[in-house]
């Protein structure tokens, strides 16, 4: 452990050195002060090592630079002490000896160091390594004596009985292990402490008894070693282990973790299956649940804050302790100075003793008993405390240590979210050494750069660091500290952190030659790896020849442009692979070198870097992309937005938000977030939030993106519940009428539809479910058709609304299908409550379906209490309504009811409808009442007020319990959570029950009845009331004309001669004149201004105000934003069109269609054409067609485009003109239009697809289907079982033409199944499928065997691959050779037939068949007899074939020996070493030729062609003889099928084309264009 501590602290009071004898103290005491901590020591001396007993890391000081350890080893390789090389120690230990010693050995090293090494002799050497030898193990044993007495002593003080008793300690702890399932596995440990301690493992915390599983268990406990052996590790045995040991001192906890694995692909049948649910290992099965739960939380800096969970965990057994973690953002915290964790049993508790920003995020309490784990999570906001300085910035965050050195440190930190409203001006970076309070500042100027490297440090110091951010208004709080780190070398850290070998108790002391100096190589891979305008890092490997000691580096810098190379580190030279430069030019630019060097001399330079400019490389992220914001809680908003594009080493984003009638933005976060979304929490329910978001990076803070789309802050909607109640209204032979009741919860939005859904039942047995509509229907009754008579069916019901469709209800009771009989009608249905008063209620049905043989002509209405039995049901009313309404008054307050209907005709009362919920007749509180109103203009309204309004509630007016979809008589007009009624015109037509239902809540409504005499009183009120009036038959409306006049005009419903109108704009009076011309028909009663088009100065309110006598009356119309700006510019949209329509003119723009043929058609209707006009085609701006001379006054342009590909994408113009002027149409088909119209294209090739089909080849089976065209930006998909198909060399896909297919080679029972082909076309694609299984498989892969066996054959069977020609003449005495090639497997047999009989081999004739693969005719000597067809038969299992050839032979003539010939590669002849210059000259009448047994040969007509061919044959060798050339026995060897092919076009040339017999007798396979 001592090796990861820095070498300055072991100074401090808690280090324990005491373990340490006075004289080894002393020593290393010198050892430290000794030549070893100087830049220059190259002194050699010796080595030697103690230990004693305690941590092997504190037995010797680190050394300077790496020096190599030697141990020394027995046969086993068992350590049995250390190696000390004479020549690789230091001279620090020679203070270690004698005083005469210690001369005599420095005289020794003295006379070795100045001695010459070429005329010295051997005697020397030997005397001065025996004095050596001598010194060294005088030493050592003065060591091992100091040991052995150290011993004694801590002996002694272990006899003493108070420290004799100590706590458990675990010299070895557990090792977690990661093994293969069926292995074993074995943990150890080492457990001291007195009295002895107990040892017991667990297993997720619960005691491993061995006993309970016999032979999966084996725990052993040796001198202090414990192990606990698993045998045949399953899954089940993945889990967290722990090793507790525990005495009367204390306990003592280690933890290790085995993960067992399976080979992929394997799966025993006989290992016990992976558990799906909760462990239940020796019979308990914990649940835990967490209560009393905290919330999203928020928080200031400075505060403290406890989070806090209820964990009820049963059963409840004592002394049992889950495991309780806390995460922040996925990861597990640490108990710390900034945040303690705390179990008491049932709460677990996280307390932050000082917030920061750096504890905003989102935590999670998970709680893991050996059953599973719960866990729960709310985020914690960590607002900024308040700047001391207002308008200051907040303070930086996340402040640590990059990169540490001996002489600099570079700190890095997190800009703040908040600037104070004034931009940064940049940081100031403090540091305080540790074990001080003094704080002393970095740099003099701010630094805007996130990142700054501090220099002036003392090496082997420890310092903490915080920054402050700064503005033009003043200074920020400063950050939290950073974690300690030390200024040194990271040489030396790694040394620090290493370990030394064990001690074993011996000193091995050997002999080392020395080694020479040998002076390092170059530097390698130097690079750049961060520059800034501040500083600048370099950083290399280590040279490949750097001899047996350590080197170190110097740095050179150049700039560029000039050869001058300047050395920046000239005094020291650096140790680490690593170097930061400081103080240069900003703006310059440099080339950077480093050198190697040590004691034997400094190395060459490295390769340059390329130039590098100094300053920031890193540029600010650009804004965030579009802002979307969505619903979330009622106080809380789900942000999400584009992330920044080539952003570099992004830290996170920040989200402001504010309200919409606001101008301060308010962070959501304090802390830099990385995702694309957060949750902005702790907003203000039913206000409008906008939100921005910008990005950050070490260089700084991004622009704020675009502001979103203001959002509401409420509830989320929901999904509904699933409904109840299913019953049947109606039977008939194949349908059923069903009903059901709303859900209990509508998720917050109103509900859109239902779905039915029905299945057979069968002997008890349900079948498969199927959609009863596919349509959602709003009402709560749905008749389900296409059942079948007498059968038993189940139904379920789902409600939908503009969250989603809910989850179905559970299945109805089982209804038999089967016509309704009976006289009576059906039970009523879709029963609900209004106006629920402690003395009345208002219960509403619908009529039954099902009317029976008559008419429903009433209904009777049944109560009794909720808890009262079947016989308490007693009858609301005595003689039937008619009605479908009633209220049923005189009821007990707070009692609670249950109602059902039942309606009657001339037949008798029907069934019964399904009860009501149980309702308490009670007025709840808060509960309002219709009021009746009558202002002073004599309008009569209703108003309703409801106070438990939901931001999703509506107001919802009926008439006689109906809602009222029609505005004519009365206009409804919410405010609030007040809604009013207004009677437009009240006359007897509107007496009726009028009621107010606000949906989203408890019921609240309210019923009024306006009855005949409580019209006529609210009519006198309403004429007491009003001011005489002019009635209007409309208000004050606009309209355009043509050429874009804009109309205003109303229309008085009578009005007198003496009547008058003012035209009011803004207040102001307008007049007849060039821009107004008004008009007023006093007959008509219509008023109308009109204008010739509209400016921005007329955006405002135009009034008609009309006086009558004393009758008065006015209409506005109110013409401002978006409503004005509508109507100008469709004014101006009809004044353009007017103009433009006068002459050449589109009627329809252009746009495209696609043709079946998948040919894209570009048209565009015109009108208004004359001969003049002509029409002009573009694409980007490049004329590609011209319609000169239209032959009509309107029809349709097009321009076609067949097989249209990627080039095709661009923008289309179409441009009509003539004299009268001229129209422009453009069609964008690039990017998302030519994507689109690609997809149509798609469209029609996936329809035009065959279905899917199955064929055998040779190498497998194939899958194929056509389309009408292929293109080859179609993009289809292979899928086998629903899965996308991954492509290997087994399965392929490919098109050929038209044909796409799918090919699997070497198909197995493995590649059944379903296969489909997926055409995307942008929408929802094109799926073709066809089943690979059963016996379409049996046949293809029957057809497959057969052709692969006949491809099998084919390639194996036996042939004569070439060399022997057609004819062969030869002069009489000569040698003939002729040799072919044979091929076949297994090997042909082989015969030879002349003039069809068989001959054999002897002194003349000379047969040969070599290596099964050549056959070769010799004959060595000619004579006449010889003369005759020849031929030569192969045959093996798979087959037979032949090749013949005639041999003519002439009148002998001198020659000087055998003449051979044969072919090359390309078919051509190539004589033998014996063939004479002349007859090389002559031409060869034979040529190649092979034949199947059954070809020529049996051929009727090859009598005649064997006479035409000796025929030509002599006339050649005429020819022959007048040129005095010999022809030469050839031997031909053809390797290929073009040769074969080629000398088939020869014989066709040869032979026969000038016979047409012999060319009608060849088997079409034979002939030359049919060889393949």
């Amino acid at each position: 452990m001592s090796g990861s501590i820095p070498f300055y602290q072991k100074h401090h009071r808690h280090y324990d050195r005491g373990y340490r004898s006075r004289e080894t103290e002393s020593k290393m005491s010198q050892y430290r002060s000794s030549s070893r901590y100087t830049a220059d020591s190259r002194s050699r001396g010796l080595n030697v090592s103690s230990h004693s007993g305690l941590e092997e890391s504190r037995l010797s000081p680190l050394p300077k630079r790496p020096k190599p350890t030697y141990l020394a080893v027995d046969k086993e390789n068992q350590i049995i002490g250390y190696v000390v090389p004479i020549f690789r120690g230091s001279q620090e230990f020679a203070t270690g000896l004698s005083d005469t010693e210690e001369k005599r050995v420095r005289d020794t090293a003295a006379y070795m160091a100045n001695r010459d090494l070429f005329t010295s002799g051997l005697e020397m050497e030997r005397s001065e390594q025996i004095s050596r030898k001598d010194a060294m193990r005088v030493s050592a044993e003065r060591i091992s004596q100091n040991k052995r007495i150290h011993e004694h002593e801590e002996h002694l003080k272990r006899m003493n009985e108070d420290s004799l008793m100590h706590p458990p300690e675990f010299v070895i702890k557990p090792r977690s292990h990661t093994v293969w399932e069926k292995q074993c596995v074995r943990l150890h440990c080492t457990v001291s402490g007195w009295p002895d301690p107990r040892v017991v493992w667990y297993k997720n915390n619960v005691a491993i008894d061995p006993l309970t599983n016999p032979g999966k268990y084996n725990l052993e406990s040796r001198y202090n070693v414990h192990s606990l052996e698993i045998n045949r590790c399953d899954f089940d045995d993945t889990a967290q282990y722990r090793v507790s040991a525990m005495n009367s001192k204390g306990e003592q906890s280690a933890f290790a973790s085995i993960v067992v694995k399976r080979f992929k692909g394997e799966v025993d049948e006989y290992l016990p299956k992976p558990r799906l649910g909760p462990v239940s290992e020796y019979g308990i099965t914990f649940q835990t649940h967490i209560v009393d739960k905290f919330g999203v939380s928020f928080g200031r800096e400075g505060e403290t804050m406890s989070l806090g969970c209820t964990v009820v965990i049963y059963p409840a057994l004592h002394r049992y302790q889950p495991e309780v973690q806390w995460y922040r953002d996925d990861v597990l915290l640490s108990p710390s100075k900034w945040h303690h964790m705390h179990w008491s049993g049932d709460r677990a508790t996280l307390t932050f003793t000082h917030l920061n920003k750096e504890d905003e995020g989102l935590y999670t309490l998970r709680v893991t008993t050996k059953s599973g784990y719960e866990t729960y999570s709310a985020y914690v906001f960590v607002r900024d405390a308040d700047a001391e300085v207002e308008g200051a910035p907040s303070a930086p965050l996340d402040v640590r240590c990059l990169d540490a050195n001996k002489d600099y440190i570079i700190v890095t930190w997190k800009q703040p979210a908040v600037d104070g409203g004034n931009s940064i001006l940049g940081y100031f970076v403090d540091r305080c050494e540790v074990g001080t309070t003094h704080w002393i500042q970095c740099n003099d100027t701010p630094v805007k750069f996130a990142r700054f490297p501090v220099t002036g440090l003392v090496e082997g110091r420890s310092y903490f660091f915080r920054v402050r951010a700064v503005n033009k208004i003043g200074m920020s709080r400063p950050s939290r500290v950073s974690e300690p780190v030390a200024a040194m070398d990271p040489a030396d850290r790694a040394r620090m952190r290493g370990t030394s070998a064990p001690w074993t108790g011996q000193i091995i002391v050997t002999e080392e030659e020395p080694a020479e100096g040998v002076v390092p190589g170059r530097p390698r891979e130097l690079q750049v790896t961060e520059a800034t305008k501040n500083y600048l890092v370099l950083s290399w490997k280590p040279p490949g020849e750097k001899g047996l000691e350590g080197v170190m580096y110097y740095v050179e810098k150049c700039v560029s442009g000039t050869d001058s190379w300047q050395r920046v580190n000239t005094e020291i030279p650096v140790k680490s692979p690593r170097f930061a430069l400081f103080d240069l030019a900003e703006g310059k630019s440099y080339s950077f070198r480093v050198r190697c060097c040590n004691s034997a001399g400094v190395g060459e330079p490295s390769e340059p870097t390329e130039p590098t400019t100094v300053g920031d490389k890193l540029d600010i992220p650009s804004a965030p992309g579009k802002v979307i914001p969505t619903r979330n809680t009622d106080t809380s908003v789900v942000v999400s937005w584009e992330a920044s594009r080539d952003a570099k080493e992004l830290v996170g984003y920040y989200i402001e938000g504010r309200i919409v009638s606001s101008n301060e933005w308010e962070p959501c976060n304090n802390k830099p977030v990385n995702a694309t979304r957060f949750t902005c929490h702790g907003l203000t329910t039913g206000e409008k939030y906008v939100f921005r978001v910008r990005a950050v990076n070490a260089a700084g803070l991004s622009q704020f993106s675009q502001e979103s789309e203001p959002v509401e802050v409420k509830a989320a909607i929901a999904a509904p519940t699933p409904p109840y109640g299913i019953t049947v209204l109606e039977c008939v032979r194949d349908a059923m009428v069903l009903a059901w009741k709303q859900p209990t919860f509508i998720g917050g939005a109103d509900i859109t539809g239902y779905f039915v859904d029905y299945r057979e039942v069968t002997d008890g047995v349900p079948g498969k479910w199927y959609e009863g509509n596919i349509r959602p229907v709003s009402e709560r009754a749905y008749r389900v058709s296409d059942l079948k008579e007498n059968r038993k069916y189940q139904f379920q019901v789902r409600a939908s609304n503009i969250a989603g469709v809910g989850l179905p209800s559970l299945p109805s009771d089982t209804f038999l299908c089967e016509e309704w009989t009976i006289a009576v009608p059906g039970p009523p249905h879709d029963l609900q409550l209004r106006d629920v008063r402690s003395d009345s209620v208002v219960l509403l049905w619908k009529p039954p379906i099902y009317q029976g043989r008559n008419p429903v002509n009433g209904y009777y209405v049944d109560i009794k209490e909720a808890d009262s039995p079947e016989e308490a049901w007693r009858g609301v009313n005595n003689n039937a309504t008619e009605k479908t309404f009633i209220k049923i008054k005189n009821l007990k307050e707070g009692e609670t009811f249950v109602f059902r209907v039942r309606a009657q005709n001339k037949a008798g009362v029907g069934k019964t409808s399904d009860v009501t919920e149980p309702v308490q007749a009670l007025t709840k509180p808060g509960t309002k009442e219709i009021v009746v109103d009558v202002d002073d203009d004599g309008i009569i309204s209703l108003n309703f007020e409801c106070c438990d309004l939901t931001p999703d509630s509506k107001f919802v007016w009926s008439k006689n319990y109906e809602e009222i979809t029609d505005t004519s008589r009365l206009t409804t007009e919410t405010k609030g959570n007040k809604s009013k009624a207004v009677f437009n015109t009240l006359g007897e037509e509107d007496i009726g029950i009028y009621s107010c239902l606000v949906t989203h809540t408890d019921g609240a409504s309210s019923s009024y009845n306006l009855s005949e005499e409580e019209l006529k009183k609210l009519l006198e009120i309403s004429h007491d009331h009003k001011f005489p009036i002019i009635p209007l038959k409309s208000e004050l409306a606009v309209e355009l004309l043509e050429k874009g006049r804009v109309r205003f005009w109303l229309q008085a419903e009578k009005i007198s001669a003496n009547g008058k109108v003012d035209y009011v704009f803004n207040d102001n009076v307008l007049s007849q004149g060039e821009k107004y011309k008004m008009n007023f028909d006093k007959n008509t009663g219509v008023i109308e201004m009109i204008m010739e088009s509209l400016t921005s100065a007329d955006e405002g309110t135009f009034t008609f105000q009309l006086q009558d006598g004393k009758a008065t009356n006015q209409s506005s119309l109110v013409l401002i934003g978006d409503v004005f700006k509508g109507l100008q510019k469709e004014s101006e949209f009809q004044r353009k069109e007017y103009f433009r329509k006068q002459g050449p003119h589109f009627i329809e723009y252009l746009g495209y269609e696609v043709t079946p043929e998948c040919c894209v058609l570009l048209k565009c209707k015109v009108g208004n054409i004359k001969k003049e006009t002509s029409a002009h085609w573009y694409k980007d701006g490049h004329e590609i067609k011209a319609d000169e001379h239209l032959g009509f006054t309107e029809g349709v342009l097009k321009l076609e485009i067949a097989q249209i590909s990627k080039k095709d994408s661009g923008v289309y113009e179409v441009v009509l003109k003539d004299d009268r002027g001229q129209d422009t149409s453009k069609l964008n088909l690039k990017d998302q239009g030519f994507k689109d119209l690609m997809n149509e294209v798609f469209n029609f090739i996936a329809n035009s697809s065959t279905p899917l089909k199955i064929t055998s080849t040779e190498e497998g089976i194939r899958l194929y289907t056509f389309v009408s065209y292929y293109n080859d930006l179609l993009q289809v998909t292979w899928h086998y079982k629903d899965s996308a198909i991954a492509f290997s060399e087994r399965i392929k896909s490919g098109v050929v033409g038209e044909q796409l297919w799918l090919q699997i080679k070497d198909p197995t029972e493995k590649d059944m199944g379903k296969y489909a082909i997926e055409f995307y076309d942008g929408k929802g694609g094109l799926r073709r499928s066809v089943e690979l299984g059963g016996q379409a498989f049996d046949d293809a892969f029957a057809e497959f065997q057969r052709l692969k066996a006949a491809a099998v054959a084919e390639r194996n069977r036996a042939r004569v691959a070439g060399g022997l020609p057609d004819v062969v003449t030869i002069q009489e005495g000569k040698a003939l050779n002729l040799t072919c090639n044979i091929s076949g497997d297994p090997m042909p047999e082989v015969t030879w037939l002349k003039n069809d009989r068989e001959i054999t081999s002897d002194d003349h004739c000379i047969l040969k068949f070599e290596s099964g693969k050549f056959a070769s005719f010799t004959i060595t000597g000619v004579n006449t007899a010889d003369t005759g067809k020849y031929s030569i038969l192969v045959k093996n299992k798979y087959g037979t074939e032949s090749g013949d050839f005639t041999l003519e032979v002439t009148e002998c003539t001198p020659d000087l020996g055998v003449t051979s010939y044969w072919t090359d590669a390309e078919g051509n002849v190539v004589y033998g070493p014996n063939s004479p210059r002349e007859m090389m000259k002559t031409a060869v009448t034979g040529t190649k030729k092979q034949k199947r047994k059954e070809s020529l040969i049996k051929n009727l007509g090859m009598k005649r062609v064997e006479d035409e061919r000796k025929e030509r044959k002599s006339e050649d060798l005429a020819v022959q003889k007048d040129e005095e050339k010999v022809s030469a026995a050839a031997e031909l060897r053809a390797s290929d099928l073009e040769q074969t092919k080629d000398v088939k076009e020869e014989i066709d040339q040869s032979n026969v084309t000038e016979q047409p017999e012999l060319q009608a007798a060849i088997p079409p396979d034979t002939q030359p264009e049919n060889i393949e």
